[in-house]
């Protein structure tokens, strides 16, 4: 324990009654009852005590000071005489003898109520980082969060993994998202990356002769914000195993994994082992999205045969239809139009609707086009009285897309099709190796390049590329994917037909990523990883539908520290340094 301070602010009890006690704190705020009598509560990491204040002296020096003061408080421990039950510190009260200010706050008003700072403007929140931290529920998640990592490490250290930081600062990735550079100052025009992931520099380890590698990792990516998706800088537990198997990595992370959100998490089922598998093409089928949200019951059912020119245009030939069949749906119609309108917002794409009604009958939405077909539909889809049939139609891309976007709303209007008091795991598997490009319309990797295909070269030589697949592997947490990972592709010579089919040859591999691939030229053991993001994990954990939330010192959305001002121009002799000059054009851009 500190010397100024004997005990906490959520340690004393019954027992201590009549003990001389030294507490600091924040001061949280004062009831004032008369000139002579009042009630401070002083609040610090560990919880809050009432200092009852009962000399007009000491009134008035409490008067003169700020909310968030931090105060030393010298007193005596007494029983109280109305017993708060709501805290841990409900029985007793400190009589002060003596209050010192150990640091002052200047500032009358707060820019936000510290135990509603959740409810402020989120800039303004981030601002004032260290006021908004000062919430007991904001600190909850942090302190959780390192709980977590702690647990992680343990459990990584217990299956045999030594733990092994890698470079921060490395070269340039040709492949994912924008580097953040950083310019050289001995070394003129050339520059740095911050690294996206240790992808390299673990199956270098691999190559190396260690057998199991991890660590907490930092990575660092130029990519806008989401909900689940810190924009700059964020962490996984990065993992990797020599002479392993796609069955090895799931073994390991299907036992570190679900113990820990069980232990921790705010709801106390997770999955056990083993996650369900679900390969990528079926999942796509089944739950319009390789992130299935398993705790939703729902699933897609194609009904393009069924439904095609039925007289409704978006129907038409040439169209793929998806239904997803709600069982007791009770939803208005006020509901099923907020439903529409909300998933037409986030798929791109308007779906479509009919239901059941009383009497056997299909009704309301698009249902006078299926009249003639109504016997079939119902027979097809076995179709009973309130059932509620949600339709996407499209592209095959768009209407997986609105479907699966239909099933995760529905799943959140109606709870009897998805439990929220649960973890639900699950392995995408079997994921191409190569597809057409969207953009390029050229065959490129659908993944991960660095993947050993599934059949190895015999594969590459012998079969269409686009019907080969990886041992590739994405894991999925309640609609949330928390990592991808693979077996790797070890042997240079597969490396080499991989790469040519996607119309690159050796030399490109060389010239790319020249460690890598001269390390496994010297023969490099089998092996294969896997990288759950920490920050979604504790989101997860705790909850929060915002991953900045969870972290110490976010960024806001606009990849903006507005608490430290970052980021932020610099002085010409610093970029002398590293031999940068900023050039602006005409209009000063």
């Amino acid at each position: 324990m500190f010397q100024s301070r004997t005990h906490n602010c959520n340690e004393l009890r019954k027992e201590h009654i009549g003990q001389e006690v030294t507490l600091c704190g924040f001061y949280e705020n004062l009831r004032r009852v008369s000139k002579n009598l009042g009630f401070l509560i002083l609040r610090d990491f560990y919880g809050t005590t009432q200092i009852v204040i009962e000399t007009e002296e000491m009134m008035e020096k409490l008067s003169s000071l700020n909310c968030e003061t931090t105060l030393s408080v010298k007193g005596t421990v007494r029983e109280r005489s109305s017993r708060n039950a709501n805290l841990p510190t409900g029985d007793i009260e400190v009589v002060p003898e003596d209050i010192k200010v150990l640091g002052r706050c200047i500032y009358n008003e707060l820019p936000f109520e510290i135990n509603r700072s959740r409810e402020a403007d989120e800039n303004t929140r981030l601002r004032y980082r260290y006021l908004d931290l000062r919430n007991p529920a904001v600190k909850a998640n942090i302190v959780l969060r390192s709980r977590v990592i702690s647990e992680l490490r343990n459990a990584m250290n217990a299956h045999g993994f030594m733990e092994i930081t890698t470079p921060i600062l490395t070269c340039s990735s040709p492949e994912g998202a924008r580097d953040y550079l950083v310019p050289s100052r001995l070394h003129e025009g050339k520059f740095y990356a911050l690294p996206q992931a240790p992808q390299q520099f673990k199956q270098i380890l691999m190559a190396s002769g260690f057998d199991r590698y991890f660590q907490i990792a930092p990575c660092f990516r130029d990519e806008d914000a989401r909900a689940d998706r810190s924009p700059g800088e964020f962490y996984q537990l990065d993992m990797e195993m020599a002479f392993a198997t796609q069955e090895d990595v799931f073994s390991v992370l299907e036992d570190v994994l679900p113990p820990v959100f069980a232990k921790y998490g705010k709801y106390k089922k997770a999955s056990s082992a083993p996650f369900k598998r679900i390969p990528y093409l079926e999942a796509l089928e089944k739950y319009g999205t390789d992130k299935p949200d398993l705790r939703i019951d729902l699933t897609l059912k194609d009904v393009t045969e069924l439904l095609s020119d039925c007289g409704f245009e978006p129907f038409n030939k040439g169209n793929v239809i998806k239904a997803v069949v709600v069982s007791g749906f009770e939803g208005s119609r006020k509901v099923i139009d907020k439903l529409c309108a909300d998933v037409e917002v986030v798929s791109g794409a308007k779906p479509y609707w009919f239901k059941m009604g009383d009497n056997n009958e299909i009704a309301g939405g698009i249902s006078k086009f299926l009249q003639e077909r109504a016997e079939k539909i119902i027979e097809t889809l076995n179709l009973k009285n309130g059932d509620f049939v949600g339709l996407s139609a499209g592209s095959k891309n768009q209407a997986l897309k609105t479907g699966g976007t239909l099933i995760k709303s529905l799943g959140e209007i109606c709870p009897s099709h998805m439990d929220k008091e649960a973890y639900e795991f699950c392995w995408i598997v079997d994921f191409p190796m190569y597809e057409i490009g969207e953009e390029s319309g050229e065959l490129e990797f659908c993944h991960n390049p660095f993947s050993m295909p599934q059949g190895g070269m015999e594969a590459l030589k012998t079969k269409d590329p686009l019907s080969v697949l990886a041992y590739q592997y994405d894991l999925v947490c309640n609609g949330v994917e928390l990592s991808s990972g693979a077996v790797r592709n070890h042997d240079p010579e597969i490396m080499i037909e991989a790469f040519k089919i996607v119309g690159l040859n050796e030399e490109d591999v060389r010239s790319k990523f020249p460690a890598m691939y001269n390390a496994f030229c010297y023969g490099a053991p089998p092996h294969a990883g896997i990288a759950p993001g920490v920050d979604r994990m504790v989101m997860l954990i705790a909850g929060e539908e915002s991953i900045r939330e969870i972290i110490p010192f976010p960024m806001n959305k606009n990849a903006q520290d507005v608490m430290m001002g970052a980021p932020a121009e610099v002085e010409d002799r610093q970029l002398k340094d590293v031999h940068i000059a900023i050039v602006r054009d005409e209009e000063g851009h």
